[in-house]
């Protein structure tokens, strides 16, 4: 008996992993959105003394703005004397917010940064699932207890704590819709984002189901349906995003399965090409054979019958006194020699065997012409011009909103619209982007041979974003007008940027671009 127990378990273990498994999505991607959220600390003054009162959780949205629950500002709006503090989760700063717009109704509200903090914004899923694996990531005052932390280490940065958990639901509640989930928040998560696997928010967290002892917990966030249309009337053009999650490594298998079948492809067509050109070469090699057996033939008949001609008239020749006619005895030697002559010529002109392989390939010459060989490769001739690209979404791993088309003006030395030098290292044309008003690294690459343009993002901490800006000042980029040292130039440069970046972007947009004039 336990003996079979053992079968049946090996049996549905191996069925279990025979079972496809879908790939999860980049963890990166959490940890990405974690930058853009924040402390939102209610401030109290004593004096010259500042101290926090209550705080919750927001994140931003673009620019300064930062999306929090109106519940946790309720206090600053209802007294003068206090204060909104925001505490970014990487950065040595915290600065006070004013309030750009407060909804009771559905517990949501913007606040502004009084000053420049470069968060990257979060974004927003336009097509948002009812079900699956979800975060909230905040800042619960439950965690902050249990290390110690006292009141006035709310104004240091500290990451946010992220819980896992599951969607339970749409359940509008009685005033505004809502999220049912299993994420764990308390007090303190209020006003932070809950995001699917690919760092999108589904939804602003804001309150959780009372529970007595055994029973489930369960927690609400308010819905994107609520949260789009507060933003977009408060002048908030939020980043959108409706496609589906999927990880990278599901993309990078997707893409070297296509690969494989293009290189199937491509030797499928190496072995008719060789197929068709072995049988070319064995017709030619035929009629060659055919050509100079025919040759050989007709000229060594032609030798045997000028010697028999030669042999007659030299007879006529030698015993022409009995005729005593010493003029035809002249003609008739004359005659042999030139018998014997062109004898000697049809013998030594025959085609020999060795010529039938010089024959089929002259043969095949004239099948097909011989390519001009001008010994380089120019990556970019012929390129130059104006080009349509579109989205490839079937090839690209989307977490903010693209653009969906784009023009693109290219020329033989690597200039992008007349004002952006990429350079050239390895074969492939490349511009990195390290600005400093988002901590983002962005690496796109053109290939004008294939017509396709990528643009790869790479969401970074502070630590490697400050090195990625540190690499990226040691080189000046130069003009369009470098020409080809200037891209190699360039190439070489960017590579201390590209050494420090993670092993995958968070982003990856692939373009199929079109050459054409642009409309």
């Amino acid at each position: 008996m336990r003996l079979l127990h053992l079968v049946c378990a090996a049996i549905l273990c191996a069925l279990a992993l025979a079972r496809p498994i879908p790939a999860a999505a980049d963890p990166e991607d959490i940890e990405a959105a974690t930058r853009g959220v924040v402390r939102v600390v209610i401030i109290g003054q004593d004096g010259t003394e500042l101290y926090p009162i209550s705080h919750g959780t927001g994140f931003s949205v673009g620019g300064e703005r930062i999306v929090t629950n109106a519940h946790v500002i309720a206090q600053a709006m209802d007294d003068d004397r206090l204060a909104i503090g925001i505490v970014p989760a990487d950065r040595d700063v915290a600065v006070y917010a004013r309030v750009i717009a407060y909804s009771e109704r559905n517990d949501l509200a913007i606040i502004e940064a009084t000053e420049p903090l470069g968060l990257p914004a979060l974004t927003i899923a336009g097509n948002p699932a009812t079900t699956g694996a979800v975060t909230a990531i905040g800042y619960p005052l439950n965690v902050d207890r249990a290390q110690g932390l006292s009141f006035s280490d709310m104004f240091r940065a500290q990451p946010p704590v992220t819980a896992a958990g599951s969607l339970a639901g749409r359940r509008p509640s009685r005033d505004f819709d809502t999220l049912l989930h299993t994420a764990p928040i308390a007090a303190g998560n209020s006003g932070g984002p809950l995001v699917d696997d690919c760092g999108r928010v589904l939804g602003v967290n804001s309150f959780g189901a009372q529970s007595d002892g055994s029973d489930a917990e369960f927690f609400f966030a308010v819905s994107t349906r609520e949260l789009l249309p507060f933003l977009r009337a408060n002048n908030v053009a939020p980043r959108l995003n409706s496609g589906p999650c999927r990880s990278l490594a599901e993309l990078d298998a997707e893409e070297a399965a296509r690969e494989a079948e293009a290189r199937a492809a491509a030797q499928n067509v190496a072995e008719a090409e060789a197929a068709a050109q072995a049988q070319a070469t064995e017709e030619a090699r035929r009629l060659a054979t055919f050509e100079v057996l025919e040759e050989r033939d007709t000229k060594l008949a032609l030798a045997f019958l000028l010697l028999l001609i030669g042999a007659g008239t030299g007879g006529v020749a030698a015993y022409g006194h009995i005729g005593q006619n010493p003029r035809l005895r002249a003609a008739a030697g004359g005659v042999a020699l030139l018998c014997v002559a062109g004898a000697a010529i049809a013998w030594i002109t025959r085609p020999h065997f060795n010529s039938i392989d010089t024959r089929t390939e002259e043969r095949l010459r004239e099948a097909i012409p011989e390519r001009e060989d001008s010994g380089t490769i120019d990556l970019a001739a012929g390129a130059a011009g104006e080009y349509q690209c579109v989205l490839d979404a079937d090839r690209s791993r989307v977490t903010g909103d693209p653009e969906e088309q784009m023009a693109l003006t290219w020329t033989e030395t690597g200039c992008v619209n007349g004002r952006t030098q990429y350079g050239l290292d390895a074969g492939e044309w490349t511009r990195v982007f390290v600005p400093n008003s988002e901590a983002a690294v962005s690496i796109n690459s053109f290939d004008p041979a294939a017509g396709e343009f990528v643009m790869e993002r790479y969401l970074l901490a502070r630590e490697p974003m400050d090195a990625a800006r540190a690499a990226r000042g040691d080189y000046s980029a130069p003009s369009c007008e470098a020409g080809e040292d200037g891209a190699n130039r360039l190439g070489a440069q960017q590579a201390g940027v590209t050494s420090a970046l993670p092993d995958r972007p968070n982003e990856r947009l692939v373009y199929r671009c079109t050459k054409g004039e642009t409309e």
